[in-house]
């Protein structure tokens, strides 16, 4: 069944730059749908961890004219869809969910036009927005022997909480902030593991607005050049909170190991063939774009990544000006977003403008 109307712009995806831009394209009076592939509100937030509290989040940037839930102890994943229902409704946000989108293409008729599928709906627009993030997408590096592994393998996106892991002997894969934060939860509970590809490198200095925009410089400077986007995270060094401390004093941290070469029914052998009995692994080793659904407007450069304009800094997909990208590499983190959604909305502006 193919919409009647077409739209000025349709967004894909609900989550934190999916509000913004909704928000910002509301502002310019620029026909819109949204489509969440979630049951309810609170993107990639509804699906995280029991344990995780507002208080264990990195920071919520305030979605626009708004503020964000305080840092408490309430779950994170029951306040911040509960902030985003909220936001839709006050400000009369036209999201429709359940939508998963399939895929984004031409018209076939209006060549100018693209068409968004999601089953048997299509949705015609002159330009799109897309907010999908990455938590459908988690990425495990592959290693020999891991399917034969006989105890439990966990990805950060079905992460159970730190009590499943009690006397169980776990190794926490991984360099980011995830692998941090797993590790100040668990290693003063059970024997743990760390083990990563590169050595940390920890921040000791102040995170400051400057320091900040620096590290998103370096985001960007890969977006620009058409390569895959490291996460925001990954440059700015790692620290430490006060909640993880404790796993500091037990020497968690200090403990960290090279990658192992093998996975091994009842442990991990190392690369000078001595052999590490383990439990469970978890692994933090991050996510990719969740971008397949693009795959029809081959926006991907030959370096893998989808270029974007302004040196990297802005929105718009330097092949097919139609697409925004928000959530995409120097925009990925919660504050980026917000950025992201207004650029986005003027990206959609400039476009019809033409």
């Amino acid at each position: 069944m193919t919409e009647s109307r077409t739209f000025d712009s349709v967004v894909i995806g609900a989550g934190q730059a999916g509000l913004s831009s909704s928000f910002h394209l509301q502002r310019l009076d620029i026909s819109h749908v949204v489509l969440d592939a979630d049951e309810s509100a609170g993107g990639a937030w509804q699906h995280r961890w029991d344990a995780l509290t507002m208080r264990d989040v990195h920071g919520v940037a305030e979605l626009p004219g708004s503020l964000p839930p305080a840092r408490t102890v309430q779950r994170a994943n029951q306040a911040i869809p509960a902030y985003f229902t909220k936001y839709e409704r006050e400000h009369a946000l036209p999201v429709i969910r359940p939508v998963r989108v399939d895929r984004v293409e031409n018209d076939p008729d209006q060549q100018r036009l693209l068409t968004v599928t999601a089953g048997d709906r299509v949705w015609r627009t002159r330009t799109i927005v897309n907010a999908t993030g990455t938590w459908s997408q988690p990425f495990i590096p592959r290693y020999p022997g891991m399917a034969q592994f006989a105890g439990e393998q966990f990805h950060t996106v079905a992460y159970p909480g730190p009590e499943h892991f009690i006397g169980k002997r776990t190794l926490v894969v991984g360099g980011g902030a995830s692998a941090v934060q797993f590790l100040g939860a668990l290693a003063p509970i059970t024997d743990t593991i760390w083990v990563t590809r590169s050595e940390p490198i920890w921040r000791t200095d102040d995170f400051t607005p400057e320091a900040g925009a620096a590290s998103v410089a370096l985001v960007e400077q890969r977006v620009a050049a058409g390569l895959p986007p490291q996460s925001v995270v990954s440059v700015t060094g790692l620290m430490l909170r006060e909640q993880e401390r404790e796993a500091e004093r037990l020497g968690a941290y200090a403990r960290r190991r090279p990658m192992f070469a093998s996975i091994e029914p009842d442990g991990v052998r190392w690369a000078d063939g001595t052999f590490e009995r383990v439990d469970a692994i978890l692994w933090a080793t991050g996510f990719r774009p969740a971008i397949a659904h693009l795959a029809p407007l081959h926006l991907r450069s030959r370096a893998g990544g989808i270029q974007l304009d302004r040196a990297g800094r802005g929105t718009t997909a330097v092949v097919d000006p139609r697409v925004q990208l928000v959530g995409y590499g120097p925009s990925a983190s919660t504050i980026g977003a917000n950025r992201a959604g207004r650029a986005a909305a003027t990206g959609v502006r400039r476009y019809l403008a033409r």
